[in-house]
């Protein structure tokens, strides 16, 4: 059981890392050998239109670009369980996230029919970070960022979404012009919020296991 697990943040050890690497020990407690990779240190740029994975005679949900990110798409194919997680900037996910996601996803479509090459199955979990609040997700962003997962439903398999709402941005806001922001409420809900959302995280990761077992 293998499951692999894509930081699509910037930031190594902040939300979105956190809520990863509790994933991660979630899949590691129901049984998984975990991979866990931070995108921001690969090599990579979104879908090249080389139309090589479109080739008559050439091999199916594969990407033949030479670069970081052709060995990782392999390895997830390969995968039971995929967790990703990116935060929001500017109402939107991060370059990697969307570079990742144009990646496997065009691999595996094909231009004859607009079918679906992959018949493997992976289960697929994904963790949004965002300082919005709670009421703002729902309303602005809950929809569109629901959107951006519908490719990995290409990979047949349970997609789940975890969205951490309101968070920390910086430890100490007094070295940085945010005064839009109020410091005391930011400290305030992490303490309060974050550990669930970090229970919740663990509790994804083992359940995305879990029902690979179920379905095997």
């Amino acid at each position: 059981m293998k499951a692999i697990i894509l930081n699509a943040s910037p930031r190594k050890n902040w939300n979105t890392a956190q809520l990863l690497k509790a994933a991660q020990k979630g899949a590691e407690e129901a049984g998984a050998e975990t991979e866990y990779i931070d995108l921001y240190d690969l090599n990579f740029t979104g879908c090249r239109s080389c139309l090589a994975c479109k080739r008559k005679d050439g091999e199916r949900c594969k990407c033949f670009w030479k670069d970081d990110l052709s060995p990782l798409l392999d390895r997830v194919f390969a995968a039971d369980v995929l967790m990703i997680g990116s935060p929001v900037y500017l109402g939107d996910t991060t370059s990697q996230f969307h570079a990742f996601v144009e990646r496997l996803h065009f691999c595996m479509l094909s231009y004859d029919d607009y079918s679906n090459y992959f018949t493997g199955r992976v289960n697929v979990g994904v963790v949004f970070t965002m300082n919005a609040p709670q009421a703002f997700y729902q309303l602005q962003y809950r929809k569109k960022l629901a959107d951006q997962t519908t490719a990995f439903k290409a990979l047949n398999g349970t997609v789940k979404i975890l969205p951490s709402c309101d968070t920390l941005q910086v430890k100490d806001y007094s070295k940085f012009n945010m005064a839009g922001f109020n410091e005391a409420h930011k400290k305030a809900h992490h303490e309060k919020q974050f550990p669930k959302d970090l229970e919740a995280a663990r509790q994804m990761g083992a359940e995305l296991v879990r029902l690979c077992r179920s379905e095997a």
